[in-house]
């Protein structure tokens, strides 16, 4: 015999029920030998309770229990009238009272099951299946604990076996569940899984070859689907596992439904009633113990109670009084973490038991707080645990480093006596990243990566078109899933918390919206986006003000924007500090050297303890074209910076590549690095512009750029032999001695034999002294302009801050 267990979500009118009866009557027909378990069919159950608890309060239910009626009729020809007369007197004689007790509440939910189980058969009788009512109450023998009875299992055991006796060959029954009766016959239920308790119960008892609990749900996943889109089904699992994820809360589970099919081995098949064919999670006896971790749970509705006083250090009993306290108070606790000589205690209740409980501890500890020996009980209400069946807390550090990152503050730890189960209290609203969080982190799922990119000019675009060609290649090797979830310029954005595709992205000006940064933060928040990077392709000083709130939500940062390095030194040191605080971290490679790996060998080498006691070089590929160029040729200098114009080397206007501003921060960006506290208004920059062409509009600028080539051919004509022009940066002076750097950019002439008075084309370059190196500095040098060289850069920093994590 098998024993098939039909769920109340699966049991509702419409195609769940079509469903449930196709199942059962395409068994009877292969000639299997079935009894069925059902619940009530729905919401019937909340549906009684509503209505009973309305009754309490003297409301009209009439309308109420009309509909519930018509639905549990749905048209058939069925006498329903005992089971409703039966509700009818229960609901008027509680609207007369105004109360009812939990044997009523007992009386009152049967009828739900009662009436699953008669519709139910009477459906497989007009199908051809010789189907029998079987009342549960009739063979389910319990104590006369209302709500949550329990079985008396020798009596119930004898009792289902006659009765299951008397039935005739091929009839097939259909079982009640969640209900039983005392020995005086009265009405009880078996609490919180009752139903799946009460078919494990008949499984253990006529020793079944096998229980299938039919659901809404695929089987058993890593994680609960509806918080974890990556979570992947559990296709076996042993008794003892299915019974560690029953503990610690996998809905679907319950350990009492476990425990009568452990002691038989009787295997134990969760199944989607809506994928009859699919082959669900099975439960048996291991043959093999798999081990490592298994699956996440989660338990919501909880509050943690927290006990704290110096005064109890070392005293002996303070938790029996406690745990006395709150069993006279009929309270159950769940998780239980404890300092070291019961200084302090924490522990979990259930939402609705936390007033009460800490009413109950105050009671108890009313004398110690007043001679000061207890500080108080503290609260932390709506809060949850999500428990790791398998894992060890020796191997939790990188779940647990990955939650802080997520900004994810665990209030409570605790390790399991077994030692293979790690429940991690967090606040309720942080439950979908936490559980988000973990899962990605210890199962072999990729790693998502949620970006926000700010900047649809060249270098953001070709970054954009730079992650979707890298996707897949990125997903394949590292096992990273790169998301852009926002797109946005100053003032409008494109947001899709699943990410945004290609061709979304080239639907940008259809599908924008205005928004305030604000805006994007409460969206991330309420998807519960976890890995957050925002990247700043702008170059707007205005954007630089969202920084602070980005980290303190949750964001690590990638610039190309210099602003924020180079503004005041106030807000410098604040964003460090912030960035420390909410331990994130902010990249911004693109900053100096375009996609040279400047910044990071300056920081690898500061922080190793090197003195670095001067950097010089060319910052920018703009001027780097320009005075290779000049320096190398006859033509006048307007020719080849018209030449540089034409070619895209220079910004729109020229003259902000000219003036020298941009070199100028680049130099103390890198003074930065090496916690030197300069300011922009002390770099010394030499504008390269000629003072009656540094106002006015772009195109009159244009169109004297003649004005230009006297002054730059005396230049020229006056530089020594063997030299070339280069417009340099220099980062210079006693630097283990001051707070601050000479920082010098002025047009030089170099030897042409020298590695500045080498560079060719576009290039920037980098000579880093070192007290080390001497006189023989560490060169870097390479593309220093361009869009995709810029883009390249910043995916650099993005893929770092991700290797990081």
């Amino acid at each position: 015999m098998k024993v098939l267990k039909f769920g109340g979500k699966s049991l509702a009118n419409g195609k769940g029920l079509e469903t449930v009866l196709s199942i059962i009557t395409d068994k009877v027909a292969q000639g299997q030998e079935i009894a069925v378990v059902v619940s009530a069919r729905d919401k019937a159950t909340d549906q009684l309770e509503s209505m009973l608890e309305r009754a309490a309060r003297g409301e009209d239910i009439s309308a109420d229990f009309q509909a519930f009626k018509q639905y549990q009729i749905a048209g058939e020809d069925i006498d329903f009238s005992a089971e409703f007369s039966i509700l009818q007197r229960i609901f008027d004689g509680v609207s007369l009272l105004g109360d009812y007790n939990d044997k009523i509440k007992d009386h009152t939910l049967a009828q739900g099951e009662v009436l699953s189980a008669k519709y139910i058969s009477h459906l497989l009788r007009k199908h051809g299946v010789n189907a029998v009512f079987a009342d549960s109450r009739h063979f389910y023998v319990t104590d006369s604990h209302f709500g949550n009875a329990q079985l008396v299992e020798d009596a119930s055991a004898k009792s289902t076996i006659q009765y299951f006796a008397q039935l005739s060959q091929g009839v097939t029954p259909i079982v009640t569940g969640f209900i039983a009766a005392n020995v005086h016959g009265e009405t009880t239920t078996l609490g919180r899984n009752g139903s799946n308790y009460s078919a494990s119960i008949l499984a253990s008892i006529l020793q079944a070859e096998e229980l299938q609990n039919y659901t809404h749900v695929d089987g058993i996943f890593t994680a609960n689907p509806e918080l974890v889109s990556d979570a992947k089904i559990i296709r076996q699992l042993s008794f003892e596992e299915a019974n560690e994820l029953a503990n610690f809360g996998t809905s679907i589970l319950h350990a009492k439904t476990i425990i009568p099919l452990l002691e038989k081995k009787i295997p134990l098949r969760i199944l989607n009633t809506f994928k009859p064919n699919d082959g669900g999670t099975l439960i048996c006896e291991a043959k093999e113990n798999i081990g490592g971790i298994r699956a996440i749970s989660v338990l919501e509705n909880y509050a943690l109670v927290i006990l704290e006083g110096r005064g109890l250090l070392g005293k002996v009993g303070v938790d029996a009084r406690i745990f006395r306290a709150l069993a006279q108070a009929e309270i159950s606790v769940s998780i239980i973490s404890q300092g070291s000589s019961e200084r302090g205690i924490g522990f979990l209740v259930a939402n609705k038991d936390a007033q009460k409980a800490k009413q109950a501890l105050e009671r108890e500890f009313e004398l110690d707080v007043y001679s000061q020996d207890v500080s108080g009980v503290n609260l932390v209400e709506q809060v949850g645990v999500v428990s790791i069946v398998g894992q060890n807390l020796a191997d939790f550090d990188k779940p647990y480093n990955a939650l802080i990152r997520n900004q994810v503050i665990p209030l409570l730890i605790n390790n399991s006596a077994t030692g293979r189960n790690v429940s991690v209290v967090v606040h309720k609203k942080d439950l979908p990243k936490a559980v988000n969080v973990i899962h990605g982190e210890i199962f072999e799922i990729s790693k998502r990566i949620n970006l926000a990119i700010f900047g649809r000019g060249t270098v953001g675009g070709t970054l954009i078109e730079q992650i979707f060609e890298a996707r897949a290649d990125i997903l394949k090797r590292r096992n990273i899933n790169l998301q852009i979830v926002a797109i946005a310029n100053s003032r409008e954005l494109l947001f899709n918390h699943k990410g945004i595709s290609p061709e979304q992205y080239a639907a940008f000006d259809t599908h924008k919206v205005p928004y305030q940064m604000s805006d994007l933060i409460t969206q991330t928040q309420q998807h519960h986006l976890e890995n957050l990077i925002a990247i700043d392709v702008t170059a707007s000083k205005d954007f630089v003000e969202n920084y602070l709130p980005l980290v303190e939500n949750g964001f690590d940062l990638v610039s190309a924007n210099k602003i924020a390095n180079t503004i005041g030194y106030p807000f410098y040191k604040k964003l460090r500090e912030t960035l420390a605080q909410y331990k994130k971290q902010y990249l911004y490679e693109t900053n100096v050297g375009a996609g040279l790996p400047l910044i990071d060998t300056i920081k690898l080498l500061h922080h190793s303890g090197e003195n670095i006691t001067r950097i010089k070089g060319i910052f920018s590929g703009t001027l780097s074209f320009l005075f290779n160029t000049y320096s190398a040729s006859d033509a006048p200098f307007s020719e080849i910076l018209q030449k540089a114009i034409n070619s895209g080397y220079t910004e729109p206007d020229p003259r902000e590549d000219l003036c020298g501003n941009d070199v100028g921060r680049k130099l103390l960006i890198l003074a930065r690095e090496l916690d030197l506290e300069n300011e922009f208004e002390e770099v010394t920059i030499e504008n390269l512009i000629p003072e009656a062409l540094r106002q006015g509009s772009r195109e009159e600028f244009l169109s004297r750029l003649k004005e230009f080539d006297p002054i730059y051919q005396q230049i020229k004509d006056n530089a020594p032999a063997g030299t070339v022009l280069r417009y340099v940066g220099d980062l210079h002076g006693d630097l283990s001695q001051t707070a601050t750097a000479r920082l010098d950019v002025k047009l030089v002439s170099v030897p042409i034999t020298s590695a500045l008075g080498q560079v060719k084309g576009a290039d920037s370059i980098f000579e880093i002294y070192t007290e080390s190196y001497g006189e023989n500095p560490i060169v870097i040098q390479g593309a220093g302009a361009g869009a995709a060289v810029t883009a390249r850069g910043v995916f650099g920093d993005i893929l770092r801050i991700i290797g990081n994590k």
